[in-house]
């Protein structure tokens, strides 16, 4: 979407209540506008084609056809985030297969830290996750060898242009690691630390933690 263009937005939840707060949270940003409505994913699907918004607003747990069954036509329209209760690693990979791009658990975020990942999800392409979420890619990929990286580590790093200590630097950040630990790790400072993640972005193109650790991994599948 074109910068100075508002950021065109579906909401996707069976409750009432919560649709109508989210779409009041999301409309006191000047850069948002909620286009639509739906409270199961058979109409989400409807009115996503109708309407063919930006980002997808989309809870899990609803009647008729829930999230995760929608999430795969509705990736095909606009970019899906996932918003629910629901922290079920299970159910975060399965989204994530799905071709959501983001996944936040409510109550883990305010409404101007959502507007924000809704505008980064469109603009730069983000991948807002929660910290629940966060770890659930990345315990998938240490155990599961169909979530890690198809690449060995050697052709990983030539893949993006990384030097070994941008390698290390980006294992210890998909390890869940702060910053703080890395540096002690590598035998850094937090100084050197932030500049190499700052370097790992631009070469992930990536805006955020979250989005390179995504990318890193090699998921979700869809763009």
């Amino acid at each position: 979407m074109n910068s100075g263009v508002p950021c065109r937005v579906l909401v996707v939840d069976d409750n009432p209540f919560i649709r109508s707060g989210l779409t009041l949270a999301l409309e006191a940003c000047d850069e948002i506008e909620v286009v639509g409505e739906a409270g199961d994913g058979r109409a989400a699907v409807e009115r996503a084609r109708e309407l063919a918004p930006d980002v997808i607003l989309l809870d899990v747990r609803m009647p008729h056809v829930d999230g995760l069954s929608a999430a795969a036509a509705l990736s095909g329209i606009g970019r899906v985030i996932m918003l629910t209760q629901v922290e079920d690693p299970e159910v975060v990979l399965a989204a994530v297969r799905n071709g959501a791009v983001g996944y936040l658990v409510h109550n883990t975020f305010t409404p101007e830290e959502l507007s924000a990942a809704v505008l980064e999800t469109a603009r730069q392409r983000a991948h807002p996750l929660s910290q629940a979420a966060s770890a659930a890619l990345i315990d998938a990929a240490r155990t599961d060898p169909a979530a890690a990286p198809a690449a060995d580590p050697d052709e990983q790093r030539r893949r993006f242009g990384l030097s070994e200590r941008e390698a290390e630097v980006m294992d210890l950040i998909t390890q869940g690691h702060p910053n703080s630990t890395i540096a002690a790790k590598l035998f850094l400072t937090e100084k050197t630390v932030k500049n190499y993640i700052n370097r790992l972005y631009a070469k992930l193109g990536a805006p955020n933690r979250s989005t390179a650790i995504v990318t890193w991994l090699g998921m979700p599948p869809r763009d």
